[in-house]
């Protein structure tokens, strides 16, 4: 039978994930010693982990060249819907949230504000549930930078400490989803190979309660 192909999002998400599947008791002694290889073998040749940015998880996904991804929430909920999201690995925490120079009431006033983000569906969408009108403005760099040039009144960005924000004179707001690392499942993979998925799947859950519990 060949392998489950599960594709990890590189970087700080692909060594959780690699430390969750050793605690496994799987061989990841590949990824460990890579080299320039993108695909590797992992607990003997059961699976197959492909290496790939975020957004490049969720479409290799869900077009079926991968079973299986590890990728962030925000990924997800800017990227897609055409896949299963099976678990939540508890990784990769953080959260996004709306944030903007400190002191000064962003909700005040009824003029249309302007967001600067990464994010914009993220975005659009948590402004479209709270009935507001915004301009959103997508930013490839740092987002801190739009609201202190005045290109935007507030930022859609990820948080995790909030000290960027700090720095920069900027404050959160409110948040507008909490992130973490997800175990998502091709449509198809799910139905022809539902055991070897679920059986993965309930092995890394256990994992996590043992890490849980040591702790």
């Amino acid at each position: 039978m060949k392998p489950l192909r599960i594709a990890l999002t590189k970087g700080r998400l692909e060594k959780d994930t690699v430390s969750l599947l050793e605690k496994m008791g799987m061989d990841c002694s590949a990824l460990h010693d890579k080299g320039r290889r993108l695909i590797l073998p992992v607990g003997g040749g059961r699976i197959e982990a492909v290496l790939a940015k975020a957004a490049d998880v969720i479409t290799y996904v869900e077009h079926g060249v991968c079973d299986l991804g590890v990728v962030g929430k925000d990924t997800i909920l800017e990227m897609g819907t055409g896949f299963y999201e099976i678990l939540d690995l508890g990784f990769g925490k953080c959260r996004f949230a709306l944030a903007g120079p400190k002191g000064k009431n962003f909700f005040a006033g009824y003029s249309s504000k302007t967001i600067a983000t990464k994010y914009p569906n993220v975005a659009r969408s948590y402004f479209e549930e709270k009935g507001m009108d915004v301009r959103v403005i997508k930013i490839e760099g740092s987002v801190e930078l739009a609201p202190l040039l005045g290109l935007s009144d507030a930022i859609v960005d990820i948080v995790e400490t909030g000290s960027t924000l700090r720095e920069n004179g900027l404050e959160v707001i409110e948040t507008v989803a909490p992130i973490s690392a997800r175990l998502i499942a091709n449509v198809a993979s799910l139905k022809l190979r539902k055991a070897e998925i679920e059986e993965l799947a309930q092995a890394m859950e256990q994992a996590l309660r043992d890490k849980e519990e040591t702790q």
